[in-house]
């Protein structure tokens, strides 16, 4: 069997490729070009791919009669690839969920804590020898513990993010989704995204990316918020309209927000990086070592399942 991995992961995940296996790890750290995903498709059995690699219908249509029989994706978002297309021409597609869970969620608490705390802005502030000392009405941000948190898209990591408001920070829960869930904790259920949004002093998005997805969270769910609300992505930048979120943020209609995510990820607008009032990460949601393992990990068993005709633990 011929493996591909696309980008260089921990060793512990390498090593764990089915004995016997002909490996490839491509040591280019970006996103492959569509001549590299095509002979991806064309020369080998199995492909672990990961974000940014844009396995689209157009460019796996592109390749007749594809060697690849599975793309086992290093995450667990897949909405870089068309899974119906895929499948289409045979290719069975998996996922990485569970692994990516808690470290994702943190992430989200470490942004709400920083966006309505001002951490951001204070530690700017300190870095460039502007801090004039301690006075009383220094920096006057949230304080979060007590207050309300929505989120969209009570999923696994919805649920973890909830659980971390609720018990930590004695927050009163809100969700937007499509079903009612049957939670550990109380929690609200709001029809509509807006609803859900006006009822809340942080709003978190923790939907997956895709076209049903896409920009659902615009203009009219800023314009729902309280002036001194926060919002907070740690999903897909495409789920939301970016270009609303900047003016939301300049004109005051929400108080800040805390970004893990891109629109056009890796490139970030430079009206969001000139305001004070946005927590600006690289995309940290799952980077931690042992979680980044267990990612590979789980990648790794879908491809092992794959090679000895057994059911993928993943497939999407």
């Amino acid at each position: 069997m011929k493996l591909l991995i696309a980008r260089p992961l921990p060793e512990p995940v390498i090593a764990a490729a089915p004995q016997g296996a002909e490996v490839e790890v491509r040591q280019d750290t970006l996103p492959m070009s569509a001549d590299e995903m095509r002979r991806a498709l064309a020369e080998f059995d199995v492909v672990v791919p990961t974000l940014g690699d844009l396995f689209s219908a157009e460019l796996i249509g592109s390749v007749p009669a594809p060697r690849c029989k599975l793309l086992a994706n290093f995450g667990v978002g897949y909405n870089h690839i068309d899974v119906d297309a895929a499948r289409a021409a045979g290719i069975t597609v998996s996922n990485t969920p569970g692994a990516v869970t808690d470290a994702t969620a943190d992430i989200a608490m470490t942004l709400m804590l920083m966006t309505a705390r001002r951490a951001g802005e204070g530690e700017r502030m300190v870095r460039a020898g502007a801090w004039p000392g301690w006075h009383p009405t220094q920096m006057l941000g949230m304080h979060l513990t007590g207050k309300s948190v929505g989120i969209i898209g009570m999923g696994r990591i919805g649920q973890a993010i909830a659980a971390r408001c609720h018990h930590g920070f004695g927050m009163s829960v809100h969700y937007y989704s499509r079903s009612e869930k049957d939670l550990p904790f109380p929690a609200t259920q709001h029809s509509t995204l807006p609803a859900c949004a006006a009822a809340v002093d942080v709003l978190v998005a923790a939907i997956p990316g895709g076209a049903a997805t896409h920009h659902l969270i615009g203009a009219d769910a800023f314009a729902a918020m309280k002036p001194t609300a926060h919002f907070v992505n740690i999903a897909r930048g495409d789920v939301v309209d970016e270009a609303a979120l900047i003016t939301a943020l300049q004109t005051g209609v929400i108080a800040g927000a805390g970004l893990d995510v891109y629109e056009f990820e890796p490139k970030v607008p430079q009206a969001l990086v000139a305001l004070e009032n946005v927590v600006l990460l690289p995309h940290l949601g799952t980077a931690a070592l042992e979680v980044r393992i267990d990612m590979g990990l789980m990648a790794m068993d879908n491809v092992r399942a794959f090679a000895i005709g057994a059911d993928l633990p993943n497939a999407v």
